[in-house]
């Protein structure tokens, strides 16, 4: 009876565990991060081949916007991102493919006070200010966006084209 009590026990903590892991933050599905749509997080200790200022605000008009809206970048090139929210509320910065943003918005739905530790990606309260150095590896058309619900619908998204 004591040897059936231990495995059943084991067996709920086992499952306790694994579950509390399927919903934990950065293990959620689309939010581990062990290899990049869009290359690598950068060294910055080595050369960064420039510095994009990207600016994350709120129009009169109800949009919702990063400053530029595009940009182009050789492949290997490391680039530093200077990120600024001069809005009045949280934006985020996440650079990845559209298809994986498109996976981490939904996720972002079902749980919009996510907290992020990712390398390609920062939450900025108003005022925020916050730097990510980017190596792009890949060559393609990738994009960075706003995830908080109802920020990439109002146009907080951006291109980035790697040649």
């Amino acid at each position: 009876m004591i040897t059936r009590t231990l495995t059943l026990a084991s067996a709920l903590g086992a499952l306790a565990l694994s579950s509390t892991l399927a919903f934990a933050g950065p293990g959620e599905a689309g939010h581990s991060h062990k290899s990049f749509a869009a290359g690598e997080p950068g060294d910055p200790k080595k050369p960064i081949a420039r510095t994009i200022e990207v600016t994350m605000k709120e129009t009169e008009d109800a949009k919702m916007l990063f400053e530029p809206d595009r940009v182009e970048i050789k492949r290997g090139e490391q680039v530093k991102f200077v990120l600024k929210n001069t809005g009045k509320v949280d934006h985020e910065f996440m650079l990845d493919s559209v298809q994986n943003n498109a996976k981490h918005k939904v996720a972002m739905e079902q749980n919009p006070d996510m907290e992020h530790d990712d390398p390609n990606g920062r939450r900025l309260a108003p005022a925020g200010m916050s730097e990510i150095v980017w190596r792009f590896t890949k060559a393609g058309t990738f994009e960075y966006a706003c995830l908080i619900p109802g920020h990439y619908e109002s146009g907080m998204k951006a291109t980035v084209v790697v040649k």
